[in-house]
């Protein structure tokens, strides 16, 4: 399995209405969160990629700007345009 499969694998299991930062799927799978931001660049688009949001909450930019619509409509909870990081990360269970 390659480290592609390991981000789809770790994305796949942020819930709706939570979210992981690029440099928590890469401390989860070993790998930098600019990896992290290659792989999603090359994964499909039934991987939920606005679950995966910059470290400061900052949602993505790619896909026309959609991640902010996506995120509320999940009720993803937010602080302004950013996610609320300290409600909304989600924490693999070991």
């Amino acid at each position: 399995m390659s480290f592609i499969d390991d981000v789809r694998e770790a994305v796949l299991a942020v819930p709706a209405g939570s979210v992981a930062s690029y440099g928590d799927i890469g401390g989860r799978i070993g790998v930098g969160p600019r990896q992290v931001g290659r792989a999603m660049s090359l994964l499909d688009e039934n991987v939920p990629w606005w679950r995966v949001v910059h470290a400061d909450g900052t949602p993505s930019t790619c896909h026309d700007g959609r991640a902010p619509e996506l995120l509320s409509g999940e009720a993803t909870p937010m602080c302004g345009t950013r996610v609320d990081m300290q409600r909304a990360r989600y924490r693999w269970t070991p």
